[in-house]
């Protein structure tokens, strides 16, 4: 589905490599720009209500005192698919805030993990050279954090979004904490399931490498083996060819678990093949939670296969990441920290939370996709 989002105007174009947005009008010396104002977000159930009110303080906070221009970055590793949101909230903030600034996507050279870091920290290198007074930056984890120092130690403060790079001198992280997410969903499932004794199925992942995939599978098993539940993992095979070898893996543990399987949990953006799983072994009964907005998770919610998912708020961390970095310039970074409180899981990292979208929801949460102009 294609949306517009008749009722917001793009803050600005976006750029692959360079480009600017932001303020067209320049204030001279001397003179006080105009206070920041921003655009009121839609109301609906999935309004991020705390998020709003946490933003409004800071930018009371900020108006306060001199709101002065300013030049930022958006490094992202992709502008398209699931950075779209991200691209989406981060201009629409850097234009009610009138820096200038950009987002960044990838530079295209090579497709080799190794390769697409060492870019992005050519990205970040060039940004302080070009002016950046603030960065923000979807890493390619703790292999920039080198860049990223280096920034800090130039004066430019970063600020990491939907990735962290833990082991750097970023200020602030900014997105999903992984084993929060991984509680939720736990907790959504468990609402749904016939007492225990049972059987959950979990569709995640179960490699200690990678930390957040392993965090957040880790939070929704605590919470149903807590309820004294037997969980039984099935690690996901990201390939199209996988998706065959996941569906007769769960069809095979629903048929021979004991005790019996009381319901599956899927927990990234191809959990829906557990509602395939469901039909294959012919326990469509069964609930099944899932994981992000893909077009097959929305058909199977549809159907009644999937009763609920979880969504990343991806667009309020590209929103929040600007007004961030224009905070820590304005009235410096504990002064920021001590406003974002409310919303910070740690000392370092803030969380935006997920949207819990019910089977019957779907058109709903929809339509306040469509009112914030964004595609999940």
């Amino acid at each position: 589905m294609n949306r517009t989002g008749r009722r917001w105007v793009a803050a600005c174009g976006l750029a692959l490599l360079t480009g600017a947005c932001g303020s067209g009008d320049t204030t001279g010396e001397g003179e006080r720009a105009s206070p920041i104002k921003r655009a009121p977000t839609p109301e609906s159930e999935f309004t991020a209500k705390e998020i709003e009110a946490t933003l409004d303080a800071l930018v009371a906070e900020i108006n306060e005192g001199a709101v002065e221009p300013m030049q930022m970055a958006i490094l992202l590793k992709e502008i398209g698919g699931f950075f779209t949101p991200i691209t989406t909230g981060a201009n629409r903030a850097m234009g009610e805030l009138g820096v200038t600034g950009n987002v960044v996507g990838p530079s295209g050279l090579g497709s080799d993990h190794q390769q697409r870091a060492e870019a992005q920290g050519e990205q970040i290198g060039q940004a302080v050279a070009d002016g950046a007074e603030g960065i923000g930056v979807s890493p390619f984890g703790d292999a920039i954090a080198a860049d990223i120092d280096e920034a800090v130690a130039g004066g430019v403060p970063v600020v990491t979004l939907d990735t962290d790079a833990k082991d750097s001198k970023r200020s602030i992280y900014v997105g999903t904490i992984s084993e929060s997410a991984g509680v939720t969903a736990g907790e959504t499932l468990l609402a749904l399931l016939r007492p225990a004794p049972g059987t959950v199925v979990i569709h995640g992942a179960d490699d200690p490498s990678w930390v957040d995939g392993m965090n957040r599978m880790l939070g929704a098993r605590r919470v149903l083996e807590d309820a004294d539940y037997t969980v039984v993992v099935r690690p996901i095979t990201w390939s199209p060819q996988g998706e065959v070898a996941d569906v007769e893996a769960m069809k095979a543990q629903i048929e021979t678990a004991d005790p019996p399987v009381v319901g599956l949990l899927g927990l990234h953006n191809v959990s829906y093949r557990c509602a395939m799983a469901t039909e294959a072994a012919g326990a469509t009964d069964l609930p099944v939670v899932a994981f992000d907005f893909e077009p097959k998770t929305v058909e199977y919610m549809r159907q009644g296969l999937i009763q609920a998912t979880h969504t990343q708020r991806q667009y309020y961390a590209g929103y929040l990441v600007p007004y961030i970095l224009y905070g820590i310039k304005s009235i410096g970074l504990d002064a920021t920290k001590a406003i974002l409180a409310p919303r910070m899981f740690d000392e370092s990292r803030l969380n935006v939370g997920l949207d819990v979208v019910a089977w019957d929801q779907v058109d709903e949460y929809i339509a306040f996709l469509d009112s914030i102009g964004v595609t999940q």
